[in-house]
């Protein structure tokens, strides 16, 4: 459990509460007028809404799946983020999701109008952007509660030093007939609310309208939508400061791969490093050591059928040990399809 703490404090997943505070730092206010640039709109800024955690307390949140046991219709969810300086997909970045149950209700909270949930988890993840920067989810469609039409929060985490908080909908009449068609999944029956008596959608929503498509292999939906931040790539931040005096970490390649990658990286003193692949349940496949390396360009080949392991999208974490300390970076590579 503390390897895997550790692995998700290198990908970002433990410092997002210190970005809260940032304000709107993150992504766009709705109302200003300077969001687009190369044909992209920054993702409107949105509350993080009543029931937010710090899911970085638990490292089980780094998964796909994320609805446990929680009954309803199925829904994948693909979000692709954006770098708004050239409109290009930003990989490695961190996209955390959660919503409410089929019944309107969230883990993680026990109040009047969200009762017995305390302790739960259900229906929120952690995911980091491919190759093609997106990033999907294995859920059910949400229900909605009082005062809120159907939602999905989500945040979009760059760096240690920035991050933009939103939400997307969906169309309320295909919504409408998802409740409908399942009824006796989704008891409360058509959601109420409209997107203009909503008080988050009713200032705009252009940017935040996910698509839905049927999935006949699933028997649920897929939903799809594209989100603007800030950047063509990942912000420098504290963390990323003090690896860069240590070694900096490039890309695989080729990426997406076949069989096998090269991960480049370059020492500025004499370290051992060793490389640990990841699984997108969070899970540690695969260790690779290398002692002894000198300061310079170096490169690690992954061979998958000598690790073990079969060619998929894996989280690659590099640990740097030398006489100044340990330092981690990690990117993620992506599998051809």
């Amino acid at each position: 459990m503390k390897d895997r703490r550790n692995f998700l404090r290198t990908t970002g997943l433990l410092s997002f509460a210190s970005l809260v505070p940032f304000g709107k730092t993150f992504a766009s206010d709705k109302n200003t007028d300077e969001t687009e640039v190369n044909t992209c709109v920054l993702i409107p800024t949105e509350t993080a809404g009543p029931f937010p955690l710090d899911l970085t307390a638990n490292t089980t949140y780094f998964r796909q799946s994320i609805n446990e046991t929680k009954t309803g219709v199925p829904l994948n969810v693909k979000i692709k983020i954006l770098g708004l300086n050239n409109c290009a997909p930003m990989q490695n970045v961190r996209v955390n999701i959660w919503h409410c149950d089929k019944d309107g209700l969230y883990s993680g909270y026990s109040q009047t109008n969200n009762p017995g949930q305390a302790g739960l988890t259900y229906c929120r993840g952690y995911q980091m952007t491919d190759a093609n920067g997106v990033v999907e989810f294995q859920t059910i469609f949400p229900g909605w509660y009082s005062g809120r039409i159907c939602h999905i929060h989500f945040q979009v985490y760059v760096s240690s030093s920035y991050a933009a908080i939103s939400q997307m909908t969906f169309d309320v009449a295909t919504k409408n007939a998802i409740y409908a068609a399942n009824s006796a999944l989704y008891t409360k029956g058509a959601d109420p609310m409209t997107l203009a008596s909503d008080n988050i959608f009713s200032d705009g929503y252009a940017y935040q309208m996910a698509t839905l498509t049927a999935n006949s292999s699933t028997g649920g939906y897929d939903a799809y939508i594209e989100a603007t931040v800030q950047g063509t790539g990942t912000v420098t931040g504290n963390l990323e400061k003090e690896n860069a005096k240590q070694f900096s970490l490039g890309q695989n390649y080729p990426n997406p791969y076949t069989e096998q990658t090269i991960i480049p990286l370059t020492l500025r003193y004499d370290s051992d490093v060793r490389v640990d692949l990841w699984d997108l349940s969070g899970r540690k496949v695969a260790s690779l050591s290398r002692e002894g390396l000198a300061a310079g360009d170096q490169s690690i080949t992954l061979n998958m059928s000598e690790l073990g392991v079969a060619p998929a999208t894996y989280a690659y974490q590099i640990e740097v040990k030398n006489a100044n300390g340990v330092y981690k970076d990690c990117k993620l590579m992506t599998a051809a399809r």
